[in-house]
């Protein structure tokens, strides 16, 4: 009778134990939270409020309002934020790419890898504009949850002005000077299609007023506040400027593609060379022309190989198929030396035609380059080029912010492929707001849409 009536209980414990187990798988799918079992590149559909407390310590407190930012939405440690954003349609699952080069050496041979399909690869993305979401951007540098300079690129102490004509409408190509007291150039610019222009000085160097032509503003610079003996960045009060000019646009669009071809970079060129002409078609010839570039690093079998612009698309693309992955061996690259190349030294750049650069990347530059690349950023400020770096897989923390730098100095936008396709090694989850996932290829149609004259 003992017997039987301790085998009943064991049966009565496993069967609550199984009817508990039941009901937290149940409660989890009613949140939509996922579990660690959840197939890669699916969707976190948690939201914010139900995100984990910040890991590393107490959270630092927001100086600034928070529909912008708040202390709970990333870790102390700056490793990650807990919600994403809104999702678009992507495709999660998509198997890598046969052969796909993981570590720096891999090759993958010249015109992609020939076992793979003849289809575009589905890579997902998404941008942030930090130039949109300026105070959020400043509370990030004001919490040290990012900080700069980057490789000697200091984005945080910035002016926007609007140039207009006295009927109110945006000049575009117009040149801005941000100059100091003495009346010497800080920072030079051009508008964009909406009439806008983003000014930058380093410390050190206290800005006084902004030039257009003959028309000129001050710049009133806000009071610094010290939080625990820290000074607080406070974003500067945008200015308009009045121009006695008429209003035009811009008569043509040169798109350039700057691309890291070392080992680890075989998915995006194989991606590169899959949807280039797709990109192309859906942008349309008219008054578009292209140029593709391509860098490694010293040692490898090249540095740099940079051609010209042309609207021949068939031309563009068997550049792009010519190449393969290869060489690297290290983390930092030949970035400064392909972008002096690029922005500095490239004399096809047509001062009426918007201008926008795709800087397809997974490393940083290496350190000692910090003079250079000040020059060909502030080159690429002064002749109107936008840069929109793209960061690859396997990138760091400090990838992410010498690309936001870029994007931010010339009025461009960071761009970061996602693990949502699915396909090839984890990608950095950035430091930044909600964002929308979308394919890569329509991300590119529509920032050059975007741009169009």
């Amino acid at each position: 009778m003992k017997q039987t009536t301790k085998r009943l209980l064991a049966l009565l414990l496993v069967l609550c134990l199984g009817f508990s187990l039941a009901a937290c798988a149940a409660e989890k799918a009613a949140s939509g939270k996922t579990t660690p079992e959840a197939k890669k590149g699916e969707p976190d559909a948690r939201n914010d409020a139900e995100a984990p407390a910040p890991e590393g310590g107490e959270a630092m407190e927001p100086i600034a309002d928070p529909k912008y930012f708040s202390a709970e939405m990333y870790k102390t440690d700056g490793s990650a934020f807990a919600g994403k954003g809104a999702y678009s349609e992507a495709n999660p699952g998509t198997p890598a790419v046969p052969g796909d080069a993981e570590t720096p050496g891999d090759t993958v041979p010249p015109g992609g890898n020939p076992d793979f399909p003849a289809e575009p690869l589905k890579l997902t993305a998404a941008e942030w504009k930090d130039n949109d979401n300026w105070p959020f951007f400043t509370n990030l540098v004001n919490t040290e949850a990012i900080s700069f300079p980057s490789f000697g690129l200091d984005p945080r102490n910035r002016v926007e002005v609007r140039v207009q004509n006295e009927d109110g409408a945006p000049l575009v190509n117009e040149t801005v000077v941000l100059a100091d007291a003495e009346g010497s150039a800080l920072w030079q610019t051009r508008t964009d299609k909406h009439g806008t222009a983003y000014l930058f000085w380093t410390a050190g160097r206290t800005p006084d007023r902004v030039i257009c032509g003959a028309v000129e503003a001050p710049v009133q610079l806000p009071k610094t506040t010290d939080v625990q003996g820290q000074t607080q960045l406070r974003p500067v009060e945008a200015i308009t400027l009045t121009v006695s000019a008429e209003a035009q646009t811009m008569t043509g669009m040169q798109v350039m593609f700057i691309v890291d071809t070392t080992g680890s970079m075989s998915d995006e060129i194989a991606y590169l060379q899959k949807d280039f002409s797709a990109i192309a078609d859906r942008v349309g010839s008219e008054g578009v022309s292209w140029s593709a570039n391509f860098y490694r690093d010293e040692g490898d079998e090249y540095v740099t190989r940079t051609n010209g612009f042309s609207s021949d698309v068939a031309a563009v693309q068997a550049k792009i198929n010519a190449e393969y992955a290869d060489g690297g061996g290290d983390t930092p690259e030949a970035v400064a030396e392909i972008l002096t190349e690029c922005l500095v030294k490239q004399a096809e750049w047509d001062e009426n035609a918007v201008k926008l650069a795709f800087l397809i990347f997974d490393a940083p530059p290496h350190e000692g380059k910090e003079a250079e690349l000040q020059a060909a950023i502030s080159a690429a400020a002064e002749k109107g080029i936008h840069l929109i770096p793209v960061v690859a897989s396997n990138a760091e923390r400090d990838t992410e912010l010498f690309g936001r730098a870029l994007a931010i100095l010339t009025g461009g936008t960071y761009v970061f492929l996602t693990d949502d396709s699915g396909i090839g090694d984890s990608h950095l989850e950035p430091i930044v707001g909600n964002y929308e996932v979308e394919l890569l290829q329509d991300l590119i149609v529509r920032i050059i849409d975007e741009n169009r004259p």
